[in-house]
């Protein structure tokens, strides 16, 4: 007589994991508590013994988000720390896009976010920067690593097939002689998508005029 398979035993971690997982998959951020059970194999009410409600589940997936990120360590040249950082976090928003807009938006941050924080800040601040200093380094950077990824992600073109193809639409379409740098550029753009090497350009810039800063 066939028997039904055992259910895994339902913990926090399992559902936090769960959710991300639905996250990624419908890149719309936490889903409803009956997607979630449903993917589950329990009861939407089983849920509620772990998460009282659903904002603290938000909260535990951003925090899985940032457990994702490489931490920076007050022992190497803050430099080369935020670079990688910055790289490592950018990482890890494009493999979870709907996390761009709530990373920093939580009341109740869990144990992984803390430690990104106090890991940034620490770093900043044996690199000889006050606490003005690292709160303005740390509001730079991350406004260019959340913005530049986001504007990836919305970007139509993600390959080079995709890039030959959107830009021979645009430069057939373009009236002649009217917008002669915009064909130029389209002309002689770079053949592959160079997302991250521009996004390591305009890092540098940014960690350059830090270091020039004179409110450090």
């Amino acid at each position: 007589m066939a028997t039904d398979q055992p259910r895994r035993a339902l913990s926090k971690e399992l559902v936090l994991r769960t959710a991300v997982a639905l996250a990624d998959e419908t890149g719309t951020g936490v889903p409803s508590m009956r997607k979630l059970a449903d993917r589950l194999g329990v009861e939407a009410m089983s849920l509620y013994h772990h998460f009282r409600k659903k904002d603290l589940i938000l909260d535990g997936m951003v925090d899985l988000v940032f457990a994702e990120i490489d931490l920076p360590t007050a022992d190497v040249d803050w430099r080369p720390a935020m670079r990688a950082r910055a790289s490592s976090m950018r990482d890890a928003l494009i493999r979870h896009p709907w996390a761009i807009g709530l990373m920093d938006s939580r009341t109740s941050p869990g144990y992984a976010t803390l430690r990104h924080h106090d890991a940034v800040i620490g770093c900043l601040r044996s690199g000889g920067f006050s606490i003005t200093g690292a709160v303005h380094a740390f509001s730079v950077l991350d406004s260019y690593i959340y913005g530049f990824t986001l504007q990836q992600l919305s970007l139509p073109a993600k390959s080079s097939a995709e890039l030959d193809d959107m830009a021979g639409s645009v430069l057939k379409e373009l009236p002649d002689n009217e917008f002669p740098h915009l064909a130029e550029l389209i002309v002689n753009r770079p053949k592959e998508p160079a997302y991250t090497e521009e996004f390591h350009i305009g890092l540098d810039l940014i960690l350059d005029g830090l270091g020039r800063a004179a409110w450090r």
